[in-house]
């Protein structure tokens, strides 16, 4: 594939521009530090496995696995992101991320796209100073498909002349249900989530994007 025949690119955040998958299973790790060993392998697991899904669907089934009260559920939302932001910001960049968003080499219109929730991601997005790169943000509580439909409606784009550039289900998702193509940021911990799903465009990482 050519990426820069696209005009649009819709980002996912975590295990597209950073590699932040891990240290989010470590923050979830981190909030219920006192359970039983097998009910963290549990959390991490499902993390891992339902990447780009919110929190806020997240840490009320692990409160139920858990066997903790939902009256801590504010609580525990608050704990989280303290913990989450700092973690993300210092996280590993995916190699040549950075440098792409900030060259755009082929002057495409980038969006944002993120289970992430919205004040969260932008407070993010200006400490990485990346916030200008995007034309729009989306953050939770949208659901990613929707976002995409609402990009593509407002701003009148071609649906040809947009790609989806994610590393989870969600995202590939969203690229279907709004009818644009998929490229998919691989790594070890989608490796087995996308086994047997048929994905034309894959890379691991930007650093030879002239060949993506």
């Amino acid at each position: 594939m050519s990426l820069k025949k696209y005009k649009n690119i819709f980002w996912d955040f975590d295990g597209v521009l950073k590699d932040s998958v891990e240290v989010k299973s470590e923050a979830f790790l981190n909030l219920f530090h006192g359970i039983d060993i097998n009910l963290k392998k549990k959390i991490e697991d499902h993390h891992l496995n339902n990447s780009g899904i919110s929190r806020y669907k997240k840490i009320p089934l692990y409160l139920d696995w858990a066997e903790i009260d939902k009256s801590q559920l504010t609580n525990y939302l608050d704990a989280f992101e303290k913990d989450v932001i700092s973690r993300v910001i210092e996280s590993n960049w995916v190699m040549g991320a950075r440098e792409y968003l900030r060259l755009n080499p082929y002057q495409q219109n980038f969006f944002l796209v993120t289970a992430t929730p919205q004040t969260e991601i932008e407070f993010i997005l200006k400490k990485l100073n990346i916030f200008d790169a995007f034309s729009s943000i989306f953050g939770s509580p949208i659901e990613k498909s929707l976002a995409v439909k609402k990009i593509i409606f407002d701003n009148k784009l071609l649906k040809r002349e947009c790609i989806f550039f994610g590393d989870a289900l969600t995202d590939y998702n969203a690229s279907l249900e709004n009818g644009i193509s998929f490229l998919l940021r691989m790594h070890r911990h989608n490796k087995d989530i996308f086994e047997n799903i048929s994905i034309d465009y894959k890379v691991k990482d930007f650093i030879n994007y002239e060949q993506i």
